[in-house]
């Protein structure tokens, strides 16, 4: 059994921003903190007050975590760029509502005493003569990660002692977020104040300014005599809460938050689920109604559908029978449909599975077909603009010096730029025939019969196409040519310009997948000019996907060598600087050189030059922690170190320097996830570096000290050439299940009544597999209380150990 929390992020928009710039805009963007660690920064929304965003991310994250705050900064290209807010929800919050949070959240003001971070470790006990307490010892011991407060990456912490009145004061120790004091500080009980509380602060020391608030614990001093004694890490928390002044002042975000908290068991206790769900599809290709996925269907609401359906086809595509799935939600459509020119256009969960299919799927693919016009357009920058309401002279550089162009030439000087970067992109599709994974091929040749067989009236010829287009065009393709960055495509939005030829393109590209050169012009006449590019666009879309689902079974071999399916796999390559430490301290100079790093499956290289034939390597068997590094240790905040054990037993460090935040944590999530089966890793590390002998966190000057910090490998993103999780997947389609199981009974009561007295012996053999589902779902609830009370017992025998 084990603990998984999962964070579900969407940063939609912000809204009434304060002005930060001399042009009376901002440049805003987004800062994500897990218990303030940074792990994602959204892009830049330049010169606006009102972003939008639409960024998505899914977070793995340790049951302990506390709080994710989003941090909303104005970037600044000549000075340190400026605060303008944040929202702070508290796991207690997100735990309140199991269906998320959506909503708008007004920002408030960033008060430097409620960033505090850390945890401080104290003994304190009670002493006296015999019976009777006479004294209260607190212990301080050390603390780690506590805030940054000095320009230097650091600060000088110290800790301030009070109880009764009285105060007592650490030593200062100099430029450490990890300090070790080992001091001991006495005060006689006062029993008259028996209520009161023992207050142990930390303090960041300055000398020309007031000191900074670094965090408080406090202590009740009635538990401490009940205790006798009490040791161990305490988690600093902030002042007092102040006021706020700005409340709506600074602006909104709206977001939408989602936590799985969710106990998972064995793999074998899902089994039975698993195989329940896999006979269902199976008798769908003996000629039976497939009960529990039509029931799944039925019961599975709009808020949940796209959870539902991403993990039924993740837990498919882990047992091999994804394209299968995907034809039963097929045919569920189609028997439901009688007008063809609705079909799959609506939020159906046979929609959500195909749309979650292709990115799982399909997302190299994309890559490869779009990649090129991608970046093609957001080089060049040209201006293209058909609509004649919204041509601007001044943005199509028709101003000073130069010739004044009119109306009409700079939209026809628009329409040749569309028409050329449609043309690259067309012919692009066209080839895409020879290297599109077997398993896309698969499944949209049985949507494409499965449409043909449904609609075989000769009006309806193109419908089969459409139904193709409906997915490959309407739901991937155009939405990742309008917003690159959502998929990966781009590190950073389009500019206005940029993306207004990438809308204008994706909306041409949306008239061809529709296959109707005429029924966009009513709404959309600037699309005239492009009505022959449209019509010959529909006959090569046409011709690609008859050659897409052309292919027979004893072909799926060639087109499985063309390209393999991308999802399952943890290989991440690309240009970093490396430092290896071999014992040796660092130099002077920046250590760090340029090398191609290439994560497999059981190694991570790493060379000169991308095709260089000598390469260094490390077993990611051998790895015993990945984490960062501090921001003073080589004056950057994008540094993480990989630890490992050599033949010999000797550790080595290895330390990495990425560009930017997101890179930096792109590697470490998956290099945590590629280790996380490894035996015998640390628990805690140095987050410094080992500098004029001695550890620049904690000044310790043994280099074999075994760190100052605790490791932190729950915290990964989750990417899309992720593995599956499918014990997860599991877990999640389980809970939905248990959550709907009232409103399954009745739909299965009238589906029984409707099929009374006419299913064969081998439809009652499926509906009696959906009387089995409610018993399979008692069975995993009833492990799941056994396990929740095991592992509450156990905790509780853990805490009077240590309490004794």
């Amino acid at each position: 059994m084990t603990k998984r929390s999962t964070l579900f992020i969407r940063i939609v928009e912000g809204k009434n921003l304060p002005i930060k710039d001399i042009s009376g805009s901002s440049d805003p963007y987004c800062i994500v903190r897990i218990d303030n660690e940074a792990i994602i920064r959204t892009a830049t929304i330049w010169k606006t007050l009102s972003p939008f965003w639409g960024e998505e991310y899914n977070v793995h994250l340790p049951p302990s975590f506390h709080t994710v705050s989003f941090h909303v900064l104005d970037e600044d290209s000549l000075s340190r760029d400026d605060v303008i807010g944040k929202v702070s929800v508290s796991k207690d919050s997100l735990t309140a509502k199991p269906q998320g949070l959506d909503g708008w959240v007004n920002l408030t003001e960033i008060d430097p005493d409620d960033e505090v971070q850390g945890e401080i470790h104290l003994h304190m006990s009670v002493l006296g003569d015999g019976d009777v307490p006479t004294r209260l010892r607190c212990q301080v011991l050390e603390a780690r990660d506590l805030a940054r407060k000095d320009r230097n990456g650091a600060s000088d912490p110290f800790v301030r002692v009070q109880y009764n009145g009285k105060t007592h004061e650490s030593t200062v120790v100099k430029k450490s977020c990890y300090p070790r004091w080992n001091e001991s500080f006495e005060f006689e009980l006062d029993d008259a104040a028996a209520d009161s509380s023992l207050s142990v602060e930390v303090w960041d020391w300055d000398l020309v300014s007031r000191n900074d608030f670094l965090g408080k614990v406090l202590f009740n001093i009635s538990g401490l005599q009940l205790a006798q004694q009490e040791e161990g890490w305490f988690r600093l928390g902030p002042d007092k809460p102040k006021h706020n002044h700005h409340e709506g002042a600074l602006g909104a975000l709206r977001l939408q938050l989602r936590l799985r908290d969710e106990t998972v068991l064995p793999p074998s206790c899902y089994q039975p689920l698993t195989q329940l769900l896999r006979q269902s599809v199976l008798s769908h290709l003996n000629g039976n109604c497939p009960d529990l996925i039509l029931l799944i269907d039925e019961t599975t609401t709009a808020e949940s559908r796209q959870e539902v359906a991403t993990n039924l086809v993740n837990l498919f595509l882990g047992q091999g029978q994804v394209t299968e799935f995907l034809d039963v939600l097929f045919k569920l459509e189609l028997d439901k449909t009688s007008e063809p020119n609705t079909l799959f256009r609506s939020n159906s969960l046979a929609s959500k599975s195909m749309e979650s299919f292709l990115k799982v799927a399909g997302m190299q693919y994309l890559h490869k077909l779009l990649g090129p016009v991608i970046n093609r357009i957001y080089e060049e920058k040209r201006y293209v603009e058909l609509d004649p309401n919204k041509v601007e002279l001044r943005e199509a550089g028709c101003t000073g010096l130069h010739r004044v162009h009119t109306e009409a030439e700079i939209i026809q000087q628009g329409v040749g730029h569309l028409q050329s970067y449609l043309s690259e992109l067309l012919h692009a599709i066209q080839q895409s025939a020879s290297y599109c994974p077997a398993l896309l091929c698969h499944a949209f040749r049985q949507l494409y019969e499965r449409v043909e067989n449904r609609f075989p009236e000769p009006e309806y010829r193109k419908v089969k196409f459409i139904a193709v287009t409906s997915f490959l065009c309407l739901r991937f393709i155009s939405p990742a040519i309008m917003s690159p960055k959502l998929f990966h495509l781009r590190d950073k939005h389009a500019d206005a310009r940029t993306s207004r030829t990438l809308l204008l393109l994706a909306k041409t590209v949306q008239s061809i997948a529709n296959m109707d050169t005429l029924a966009c012009c009513p709404k959309e006449p600037w699309i005239v000019p492009l009505q022959p590019a449209v019509q010959q666009g529909i006959a090569q879309l046409k011709d690609f996907i008859s050659r897409l689902v052309s292919y027979t079974e004893a072909e799926d071999l060639g087109l499985q060598a063309r390209m393999s399916l991308q999802c399952g796999s943890l290989e991440k390559e690309g240009f970093l600087f490396l430092h290896r430490t071999k014992d040796k301290c660092l130099p002077m100079t920046s250590p760090f050189k340029k090398f191609f790093v290439t994560l497999s499956r059981s190694t991570l290289s790493y060379s000169r030059t991308q095709n260089s034939k000598k390469s260094s390597f490390i077993s990611l068997g051998k790895v015993k922690a990945v984490e960062k590094v501090e921001e003073k240790s080589f004056g950057s905040a994008n540094v993480m170190q990989i630890i490992w054990s050599e033949e010999s037993g000797q550790m080595e460090t290895l330390y990495l320097d990425c560009k930017s935040m997101n890179e930096l944590n792109h590697w470490l999530s998956t290099l945590r996830k590629a280790c996380s089966r490894n035996a015998d890793t640390l628990s805690c590390y140095h987050p410094g570096v080992y500098k004029a002998d001695r550890w620049s966190c904690c000044h310790q000057k043994d280099r074999t000290d075994p760190g100052c910090d605790r490791t932190n490998g729950g915290v990964m993103l989750q990417e899309w050439y992720d593995p599956p999780d499918h014990e997860l997947q599991a877990q999640f389609i389980f809970r939905h299940l248990l959550g709907v199981q009232p409103v399954m009974r009745d739909k299965y009561s009238e589906l029984r009544k409707r099929r009374e007295g006419e299913e064969s012996a081998e439809g009652r053999g499926e509906s009696d597999a959906v009387a089995e589902l409610f018993t399979v779902l008692q069975e995993l609830h009833a492990a799941h209380r056994a396990a929740e009370e095991e592992e509450h017992v156990r905790n509780k025998n853990f805490f009077l150990e240590v309490q004794m």
